[in-house]
């Protein structure tokens, strides 16, 4: 008799829907933008609630999309209007976008209550991209 565990059609799919890779021994980073440290205050509203903001932290951005910490729990598929102020050369700045919450993850583990999320663009003007893209290439050194 052969004990030999086979995966199902699920767990194969679930290696498939991985962000990551494992080539031997490195592990080959399959997102399509690159992603950088960016910590800037964010103000976000559910589309749904459009007048009520309330405000969490970038921790890393792309030209996709970015990691968030927010204070409340937000259902995966749901769609924000967001806000992230950073300073340029002419003082404060903000980037306008919109985002579907794409994943979810309890915060807590970093000693903070609240969640991280990772926000995928919707709706983002040509005005807020280019922004966007000066802000990335500034936090990458490359300014």
């Amino acid at each position: 008799m052969n004990s030999i565990k086979r995966p199902t059609a699920i767990e194969k799919k679930k290696r498939k829907d991985r962000p990551h890779s494992r080539k031997g021994m490195f592990e080959v980073e399959r997102r399509r933008h690159v992603r950088f440290p960016i910590q800037s205050p964010l103000d976000y509203s559910l589309i749904d609630r459009r007048t009520v903001y309330d405000t969490g932290m970038t921790l890393d951005a792309s030209e996709g999309g970015l990691q968030v910490y927010l204070p409340e729990s937000i259902s995966i598929g749901a769609v924000l209007g967001i806000e992230i102020f950073y300073v340029d050369n002419s003082g404060l700045a903000r980037i306008r976008a919109i985002a579907k919450v794409v994943w979810s993850k309890v915060a807590s583990e970093q000693g903070v209550d609240g969640y991280r999320y990772g926000l995928e663009f919707q709706s983002i003007d040509q005005k807020n991209a280019q922004r966007l893209k000066l802000l990335l290439k500034k936090s990458s050194g490359n300014s």
